[in-house]
């Protein structure tokens, strides 16, 4: 039989396996091309089935014997390979099963390929090969356990990343809360324009706030990558403070929180450091404390400025305290780890994403500090945020007010520590000062003070005190002494609603809490040497006044609000909807009237960086050189690179802030 056949090709065939036979299938015989050594026993030739039962009996495990002897069976083979069932490419079939040898287990594959057929279609010899496969196999089973742990490792980031954004109110309610609270508020004081510009002022402070929350969602996987730098500027603590007190004050109320901030060791003022992730780890820790504290509750807020710092750093701690549920010393440990959160009845029903430390500490982490956690359950935490910054030149301003150099000032505020923190202020700048906790103890020292004809020129009244409201006691002061001494109220709440009784009152000036000193310096200058100046608003920009700017903006609502915003700045404002036509009017005779353009990126017919492109192509030299500035909701590092290289001459990213918006703008007018 295999001298009808090409001996030399049939036998380098089965050189591969480590068993080959040639089989006659209508005659059931079969003829040994190769033999493996381990099956020398086994006849060269003969009945195919009675091969087929020895090889089974052999040593093939047991579990794949009657799979084996299926399909390696005369019908089966002429069942599956006969002429209508084949195609080009599907001219043979196999089986995997395992064997036992020299005790141990391995693989094994039996193939089954035609070489010929008879006159009806059907096979006439076919080969019947085998071959070890255990390498093949253990590899095989490597790559799908790698292929599993690679769909497990996918399917936890998934989860992970669905749980984050199911779970996102944490971080984003606190200034959701603040803007609509105010809004609402602003709604109904619509026609008091003091109060409306306080709570605009504190909705434009929330919604910035919310602007940065946004930015980290997209910056999150840059945390973990190293992508996201630390980008140090000059930066006053107390406005990073009271902007967290604006943003926090809407949960406070809701929860009746006693809130408190203490700044008593504050020294130095202005620092250099990244404003945005100071105010980030700041507002996660006060924000988690007052979400971790019952109704009524308790939460501190202290700055500690440390000593020993070389020259030109200060060393500061950041102490966030609350009595709240508290933490196990187990799950304290695992705090800062992304999407931890304490499984118990009381925390599963706090919403959260388990997010917001872990972003707090690798934050913490890039500004070179630290941060620790002490906490009992049911006690309350404590988070210490240590962190060194550079000082700036400006702390050194402020010194002695001359006119009120030597005088006496009564601190009258129900709380202890903040008498002290002002009286220690007020020694800085010059003042001798004496406090008490009652407001009836301090109208008693006010009329004494005048009787012994030794008056005090200033007084700092807190609002609200236990046994008089601090608006009475500034009434009853004034009534013995006059009108002539200027009297603060100091107050840790919005005193918008206040402030008309408090002025028919006799009140000078507020203060907000928490208080630091230049903020008391500033109030106290201005009480002692009043001065009616008018004020220069950010619209009033004579350079402004007269210049022709081409704003290329393809959405309506947002060229309608930079047109409100140029024009009411002096502009004279020329709008198109997209690069091309922006390309268009630069060419026309109307472009030389342009001095400026503001240029969106992502626009419909012709985007922002080719438009510029082709401006910069112009044969007329000035036209070329217009400045550009790119307007783009994309905020990356990347985005404001890939405009300079366009040839843009600066990046904004919106939702645009019309502070800086003017202050680029000036930079090229």
């Amino acid at each position: 039989m295999k001298k009808e056949y090409d001996a030399d090709i049939l036998q380098a065939f089965s050189q591969s396996y480590f068993t080959g036979i040639l089989v006659n299938v209508g005659e059931d015989r079969y003829e040994v091309l190769h033999l493996a050594s381990w099956m020398r026993h086994i006849s060269k030739e003969g009945s195919y089935t009675e091969f087929l039962e020895e090889m089974l009996n052999d040593s093939i495990m047991q579990d794949y014997q009657g799979q084996l002897r299926e399909k390696l069976d005369p019908s089966y083979i002429k069942k599956t390979l006969n002429e209508d069932e084949l195609t080009e490419i599907d001219r043979s079939y196999y089986i995997d099963y395992k064997v036992i040898r020299e005790e141990q287990r391995r693989w094994c594959r039996a193939s089954v390929v035609i070489v010929d057929l008879c006159d009806d279609g059907s096979p006439n010899h076919v080969l019947v090969l085998f071959k070890d496969i255990t390498k093949q196999k253990e590899k095989d089973m490597e790559y799908q356990r790698t292929l599993k742990e690679a769909y497990q490792l996918a399917e936890r980031a998934n989860q992970a990343k669905t749980t984050f954004l199911n779970n996102m109110s944490h971080d984003i309610r606190t200034p959701m809360n603040a803007i609509i609270g105010f809004t609402s508020l602003a709604a109904t004081h619509i026609d008091e324009k003091e109060r409306l510009k306080d709570y605009l002022s504190k909705i434009m402070t929330s919604s910035n706030h919310l602007l940065s929350l946004i930015n980290d969602v997209l910056d999150m996987s840059r945390i973990e990558s190293g992508k996201v730098k630390i980008e140090e500027s000059p930066c006053s603590i107390p406005i990073v403070i009271h902007d967290l007190r604006n943003i926090l004050q809407t949960d406070i109320k809701a929860k009746r929180l006693d809130f408190f901030i203490d700044t008593v060791d504050v020294v130095d003022e202005n620092v250099i450091c990244d404003k945005l992730r100071l105010n980030q780890i700041l507002l996660n820790c006060m924000s988690n404390a007052m979400k971790y504290t019952k109704a009524g509750g308790t939460v501190g807020f202290r700055i500690i400025q440390k000593g020993h710092a070389p020259e030109g750093f200060a060393d500061y701690d950041f102490v966030v305290k609350d009595n709240g549920i508290g933490m196990s010393e187990e799950f304290a440990e695992h705090i800062f780890e992304p999407f931890t959160r304490e499984e118990t009845s009381t925390v599963s029903r706090i919403p959260g994403t388990g997010l917001g430390m872990a972003i707090t500490k690798n934050i913490v982490d890039m500004m070179g500090g630290t941060i620790k956690v002490k906490s009992e359950l049911g006690v309350g935490s404590e988070f210490t945020i240590s962190l060194r910054f550079k000082t700036t030149q400006q702390n050194s301003k402020r010194g002695v007010i001359k006119e009120l150099n030597g005088f006496r000032a009564l601190v009258a505020d129900d709380s202890m520590d903040s008498c002290a923190s002002v009286e220690k202020m007020l020694r800085t700048i010059g003042l001798r000062s004496e406090w008490t906790t009652s407001g009836k103890e301090a109208i008693f020292r006010a009329k004494y003070a005048s009787q012994e004809k030794d008056p005090f020129q200033v007084y700092i009244i807190d609002w609200l005190m236990p046994d008089m409201n601090g608006i009475e006691v500034v009434r009853r002061i004034r009534m013995e002494i006059g009108d002539e001494v200027p009297i603060i109220i100091l107050t840790a709440y919005d005193w918008a609603d206040i402030e008309q009784e408090a002025r028919e009152a006799g009140v000078t000036a507020f203060c907000a809490k928490p208080l630091f000193v230049s903020e008391l310096y500033d109030v106290l200058q201005n009480a002692s040497r009043p001065v009616k100046t008018k004020d220069k608003t950010i619209l009033e920009v004579e350079a402004f006044k007269g210049k022709e700017i081409l704003l290329v903006e393809d959405v309506e609502l947002n060229r309608e609000i930079a047109e409100t915003i140029l024009t009411e700045a002096g502009f004279h404002v020329n709008s198109v909807e997209d690069g091309k036509q922006a390309v268009d009017y630069m060419e026309s005779e109307k472009g030389n009237m342009i001095d400026l353009i503001l240029m969106d990126v992502m626009m419909p017919v012709m985007d922002g960086y080719e438009a510029t492109q082709k401006i910069r192509q112009l044969e007329d030299k000035t036209k070329a050189d217009i400045p550009i500035i790119a307007m783009t909701a994309n905020a990356f590092e990347e985005d404001a690179k890939a405009a300079i290289e366009a040839g843009m001459n600066a990046h904004m990213a919106k939702p645009i802030r019309i502070e800086s918006l003017y202050e680029i703008i000036e930079q090229y007018l």
